[in-house]
């Protein structure tokens, strides 16, 4: 089945004033992963870990491999991590940056990174259900069997968070095609939560997902509504992926909206008020 109660969502730099108005909305536990801002210090990425476990809620924290120029600064980030938010669980992602760093991709953190010795017991890995914009799709597949393979050797769970997708059709096939080729682990399947179509528009070509925006926009696919007000969200792509089976998956939802939004929005479709 879809487990549309066990959401995660994404946040963007929460201050101390959005931390408490999602911790009033979200059931206690939930996972706020915590993206990785460009430029972001370390201090300040660990302070908001350490506000959301304090409000009662699960951080996880993005780990961009390209971005940590050595492996004392991100063993500081990770300690820091685990230390004063008592996290468990990262996003492990290469990072769309060049850095001459020691770390070239998120394998490279996987299987060098220290991660189960520093206390972290789960590691989330990209999955696209459209494809990447720049690697090519049997590199793509090649990395993921790679990551799951490291992750285990490692001693660490694993699931797969996936890049956002406005095609309920595009996800199922990927979900499937994954569970086809042996690929059991747990997936988090990528949303873009209520946001105007025009942020919506400019994520997607940033990301590689423009094509099933745009058809969505010309009526040819599901999975998005409001369009003709400027705003919208996963409303018909929730409904498709609930009556699709037990294909272990369950929805993640990117904030372009807002994080608090996204958490109102997020609750009421958890709790089924949400109609297709």
């Amino acid at each position: 089945m879809f487990a549309t109660r066990n959401f995660s969502l994404e946040a963007t730099r929460p201050n101390a004033a959005e931390i408490a108005a999602l911790a009033a909305i979200l059931p206690p536990g939930t996972q706020v992963y915590l993206t990785a801002v460009p430029g972001a210090d370390t201090r300040s990425q660990i302070e908001a870990a350490a506000g959301l476990r304090k409000a009662g809620l699960e951080p996880v924290a993005h780990i961009a491999a390209r971005r940590s120029a050595s492996e004392s600064q991100l063993h500081e980030l990770l300690s820091g991590l685990r230390g004063e938010a008592d996290m468990k669980r990262l996003l492990v992602i290469g990072g769309d940056v060049d850095m001459s760093g020691p770390f070239t991709d998120a394998l490279t953190v996987i299987q060098r990174g220290r991660l189960r010795e520093l206390g972290f017991e789960e590691i989330g890995i990209s999955g696209y259900p459209e494809g990447h914009p720049k690697i090519p799709l049997r590199r793509v597949e090649a990395a993921l069997d790679q990551k799951i393979a490291a992750a285990r050797v490692a001693g660490l769970r694993v699931s797969i968070v996936s890049q956002f997708s406005f095609s309920g059709e595009h996800i199922l096939t990927w979900l499937r095609q994954l569970r086809a080729c042996g690929i059991t682990v747990p997936v988090k399947v990528g949303l873009a939560g209520p946001a105007s179509v025009a942020g919506l528009m400019r994520y997607a070509k940033r990301c590689g997902v423009a094509a099933s925006l745009r058809g969505l926009m010309a009526g040819t696919g599901r999975g998005l509504i409001g369009h003709v007000t400027g705003f919208a969200g996963p409303d018909d792509i929730l409904a498709a992926l609930e009556t699709a089976g037990d294909l272990n998956a369950s929805p993640h939802y990117f904030s372009f909206g807002g994080a608090v939004e996204t958490a109102r929005f997020a609750c009421e479709a958890a709790a089924g008020r949400i109609a297709a």
